[in-house]
């Protein structure tokens, strides 16, 4: 499933990007006047294929897992939070049911590695395996394992657009996944662990010592290898995030954009393109997080988030709030009049 998803992915629509943007300058505004916005009208058409595309309704899929380095102590939550999210999630009680009930998006909610056996309705139960180890003693996972998980974000992203779904909206919840996330993100990169380190769900400024220690042992003790990111996956990573890389390929195979969260979302993001560059064309990132890492990541995709609100909540949030962007853009295409139709005098170019 995997190879054949890679080999769908092809490029955007460069024509169309360059008909819908010749096509933005007829409308009764000054050409290039709102911006960023026009650019993302360009973005949506390249990646859909459609001059006048369109991203509703929109699709939330929150993976979550556990992870065996939360036993060194680098969550301010124990590890048994994960299990008590994901019900809440199904009881529609996160913030991220309140932004996905807000923009009419369909939420889905996917085991894919939680420590504990879930019985909750209205979850899809697809669990590679009970947590990753820990990292300090052995591979989080082993690289077919990382693949299944892959596999499970790709038939969740077919899962909701065969459902209806134009836009895909991916979170998470995994307790210490932030220092997974770290761990697979300096090896990517190249950069320093002390850089990329922040408080996550909220520990003390002074264990966040100890969560760069617990990183940098990993990283020495694991050895993966920077340019095979299966391996950096595997060793490192965490399950959600496998299928989080798998969630943005399988929309990337449908010419499905997908609005990136943050920190999380944006290393999971960073894994997809390492594994196929030309995903990268699909991926639109909602908003920039106060985990220092996050701008990193940001800079290594050479991603412009659409907005900064100082969020670090993860679970697919700050994306959800920036939906009504990519709304906004596709309704200025569709609703605007033209010069012509409206009977307004256009203006000549310099005045």
């Amino acid at each position: 499933m995997l190879n054949d998803t890679l080999a769908r992915i092809t490029g955007p629509d460069r024509e169309i990007g360059r008909r819908v943007t010749a096509y933005l300058d007829t409308l009764t505004k000054p050409p290039g006047s709102l911006g960023q916005l026009e650019a993302l009208a360009v973005e949506l058409a390249a990646m859909t294929g459609e001059d006048f595309p369109r991203v509703t309704p929109p699709g939330v899929l929150v993976f979550a897992a556990d992870h065996g380095v939360a036993a060194e102590g680098v969550s301010a939550f124990p590890q048994e939070v994960t299990a008590q999210m994901v019900a809440n999630f199904a009881g529609g009680g996160a913030a991220i049911n309140v932004f996905a009930r807000q923009i009419g998006a369909r939420l889905e909610v996917i085991d894919v590695g939680v420590a504990t056996k879930l019985v909750v309705p209205d979850v899809v139960h697809e669990k590679v395996r009970p947590a990753t180890a820990n990292f300090i003693d052995a591979d989080a996972m082993t690289r077919d394992e990382a693949v299944q998980a892959i596999e499970v974000g790709i038939r969740a992203a077919s899962r909701a657009v065969d459902a209806g779904c134009r836009c895909l909206i991916v979170g998470e919840m995994g307790i210490a996944n932030t220092t997974a996330s770290s761990a697979v993100l300096a090896v990517l990169s190249g950069e320093p662990v002390a850089g990329l380190v922040g408080p996550g769900t909220g520990i003390e400024t002074s264990r966040l010592a100890h969560k760069r220690a617990v990183i940098e042992r990993a990283i020495a003790a694991r050895r993966p290898q920077a340019d095979d990111p299966m391996e950096v996956l595997a060793k490192l990573g965490g399950l959600e995030i496998a299928a989080m890389a798998g969630a943005y390929l399988g929309a990337a195979a449908r010419r499905v954009p997908v609005l990136v969260d943050g920190f999380i979302a944006t290393v999971a993001a960073l894994v997809a393109c390492r594994l196929c560059p030309a995903a990268r064309s699909f991926m639109i990132f909602g908003h920039r997080s106060c985990e220092p890492g996050h701008d990193i990541a940001l800079a290594v995709l050479d991603a412009k988030p659409l907005l900064d609100l100082a969020l670090r909540l993860g679970e697919g949030t700050g994306a959800a709030l920036a939906f009504p962007l990519l709304e906004a853009a596709t309704r200025m295409l569709v609703e605007m009049a033209t010069f012509a139709s409206a009977g307004v005098v256009s203006g000549e170019p310099g005045e």
